[in-house]
């Protein structure tokens, strides 16, 4: 395996448990990104402030890891990693990501995260589902095209 961190993978992984415990705990709700996002709008006026401070906080978090990440564990690159994808094809998989996830009835964050520790027999098959395509798809551009 090339660049695998497992120091800075165990802090991210403690602090996505932690922020999913107290949206359950704080809020009751489960920390699945597409239904959080898919249920802004149509909004109803008690229940969408808290998600747009959750949909917000997603890329804000990124910045600041991504800003001080380096600086606290040597093993975060302070170099990104390059998408070699045109603005066309983004676009293209955000839409088959969205599509995805009506179709899965959640997203990865939803069924890996949440729905596994609730003992979700349909995020079992989901998460299955995605670890099975991910390893396909890594064997085929690797290996054959």
């Amino acid at each position: 395996m090339d660049h695998f961190t497992p120091f800075s993978a165990a802090v991210g992984g403690a602090i996505i448990g932690l922020a999913t415990t107290l949206l359950w705990v704080a809020n009751g709700r489960t920390a699945g990104i597409s239904t959080i996002a898919g249920s802004v709008y149509p909004f109803h006026r008690h229940d969408v402030l808290w998600r747009v401070l959750f949909l917000i906080g997603l890329p804000l978090g990124a910045y600041l890891g991504a800003e001080v990440g380096p600086s606290v564990l040597s093993e975060i690159s302070a170099n990104p990693p390059m998408v070699d994808l045109s603005a066309v094809g983004l676009v293209a998989a955000g839409l088959l990501v969205g599509i995805g996830t009506r179709i899965g009835r959640g997203c990865t964050s939803g069924h890996g995260i949440c729905g596994l520790a609730r003992m979700s027999p349909r995020s079992l098959v989901a998460v299955g589902t995605f670890m099975a395509t991910a390893v396909i798809t890594v064997f085929v551009m690797r290996h054959v095209i």
